[in-house]
């Protein structure tokens, strides 16, 4: 038990991980509104259709169309068919401050059950008549935003995303892989450097164990991220520069296993091997972290687009994302350590024969 208790922490985790990564349901969200576009000084009937929203179940439905921090209109009538589908209707002033002529207004719902949800940009209103913003507003035509006293859902949710929806829990996953292959490379990165050191051939094994096993994880990666792409996407595979330099980056450790395979000397196998493990990381590092940075990308965490903050990985997901690399590295060293005793017994049967 005393060298195992690891091992089935890892797949304790990592069924924790399935069940509620997967069960767990998304917060309320809106995914469509019609119209997407208005007139000042009309009336607006805005029908909205819900995901994971209790319109018909909740008592009290709220909603409000919000432009900034002091001006919002809230809805005259909350007509709910369905849980999911509602018409809202707001009174549009023909007034607006500023002098933009086009103007986006958030939509903001609230109930008991589902709680505060909101959908940016719902609806683009062209502005007739505009107003400086030292001009006094006539009363009654802007109400100061009475925004409060807001609903908390009632049960543990992940955020929901109008891009992502539930592809959002591939976060424990696809993500997750990628920073236990990197935990896993700076293992083999390690003993390759060791082999170096002292010519022992146990970190030479240990070496190509980890890496194998870390380019196994990367390779479920691009597989993972290419069904995400998808499902975001609507593509398998885009020239953006950061799947691009990964793709590129796995291919070289890719090598390193052809390059294991090229010759049956233990001792020039070895030296190969460690030598271009070196290599392949330090070529690693400026692929995946630097190069697409510097440019635009769609892939979150690169060329401004933000990544693992805010409503990407919220507490909830914290959770689950976390624990999953936990697993994935438990799990993964686990295999590295069946493979490191394969290796053992064979080199020994092969040092026993000679």
């Amino acid at each position: 038990m005393k060298g195992i208790w690891w091992k089935i922490l890892g797949v304790l985790i990592f069924i924790y991980v399935l069940v509620g990564g997967l069960t767990v349901p998304l917060k309320s969200g809106i995914t469509s509104t019609d119209p997407g576009n208005a007139l000042s000084g009309e009336h607006l009937a805005l029908k909205i259709h819900g995901y994971n929203s209790h319109f018909y179940s909740a008592k009290k439905n709220r909603a409000w169309l919000k432009l900034d921090s002091i001006h919002a209109l809230r809805a005259l009538n909350f007509e709910v068919s369905s849980e999911n589908d509602a018409v809202l209707h707001f009174d549009l002033p023909s007034y607006f401050p500023g002098k933009v002529k086009a103007q986006p207004l958030t939509l903001i719902l609230d109930n008991e059950v589902d709680g505060v949800f909101v959908q940016p940009n719902a609806v683009f209103v062209s502005v007739t008549d505009t107003v400086h913003s030292d001009t006094i507003i006539p009363s009654g035509i802007w109400k100061s935003a009475d925004l409060g006293h807001f609903h908390e859902a009632k049960s543990l949710h992940f955020p929901y995303r109008n891009i992502l929806n539930e592809t959002i829990r591939n976060t424990f996953f696809h993500v997750a892989l990628w920073f236990a292959m990197f935990v896993l490379l700076i293992v083999g990165l390690y003993h390759a450097i060791k082999y170096l050191m002292t010519g022992d051939f146990d970190h030479d094994i240990q070496s190509a164990s980890f890496n194998r096993i870390a380019i196994m994880y990367g390779v479920f990666g691009i597989i993972t991220g290419s069904i995400w792409a998808k499902y975001t996407w609507n593509t398998f595979w885009t020239t953006d520069v950061k799947l691009n330099m990964t793709a590129v980056a796995m291919l070289i450790y890719l090598a390193y296993l052809v390059l294991r395979g090229s010759s049956s000397d233990h001792d020039r196998r070895a030296k190969m091997s460690a030598s271009y493990s070196i290599f392949a990381f330090l070529a690693l590092i400026p692929l995946v972290f630097v190069i697409p940075r510097l440019t635009d990308s769609l892939h979150p965490g690169n060329g401004g687009n933000p990544a693992l903050g805010g409503e990407d990985l919220d507490n909830t997901l914290r959770l689950f994302f976390y624990p999953s690399i936990i697993a994935l590295i438990l799990l993964g060293t686990w295999m590295a350590s069946l493979l490191i005793r394969y290796q053992r017994l064979k080199e020994k049967i092969f040092m026993s024969n000679q």
